[in-house]
């Protein structure tokens, strides 16, 4: 029994969307097993998400330092439900129902996937526990066509 049984076997950490319009099986090719798919609001990378993700890493440096160590891939796409978190009445509205900072619900709208993609990797990069041996890499996929992209990089 390997030391993490439940190691992806592709090496890779999926974080993206609850929009049942996004099925990272469907657009990367995966099987049961393959990867930890992870799904939240925007697939934004929250405190929690960031947390699970030192996890597993903690895990792989504990139990096999030499790895493997895995890729998390950051998948936002266009069209995406968490837009309209950018309306001021709706976003007031559901943060007083939760309880939550009006803030956190607004910088959680993904009104430009390659730009949110790129602070979530960044994001998720600078959070505590993250190991620089976790490659992190942020992707866009497009609804209508189906391709997932690298989000391109400012320099």
């Amino acid at each position: 029994m390997p030391s993490i049984p439940f190691h992806p076997r592709t090496g890779l950490y999926v974080i993206t969307c609850i929009d049942p319009r996004v099925d990272p099986a469907a657009f990367l090719g995966l099987r049961l097993g393959d990867a930890i798919v992870q799904r939240d609001i925007g697939g934004r990378v929250t405190p929690a998400v960031a947390r699970d993700v030192a996890y597993i890493a903690h895990l792989v440096r504990s139990k096999t330092p030499e790895g493997p160590w895995f890729e998390v891939a950051i998948v936002h796409h266009t069209d995406c439900g968490s837009a309209l978190l950018a309306d001021d009445d709706l976003r007031n509205d559901f943060a007083a129902r939760i309880g939550a900072s009006e803030r956190d619900l607004a910088d959680t709208a993904v009104l430009d996937p390659a730009s949110t993609a790129r602070t979530d990797v960044e994001r998720l990069r600078a959070a505590p526990g993250i190991p620089d041996e976790v490659a992190i890499a942020g992707y866009v996929y497009d609804l209508a066509t189906g391709v997932v992209a690298e989000a391109p990089r400012v320099s």
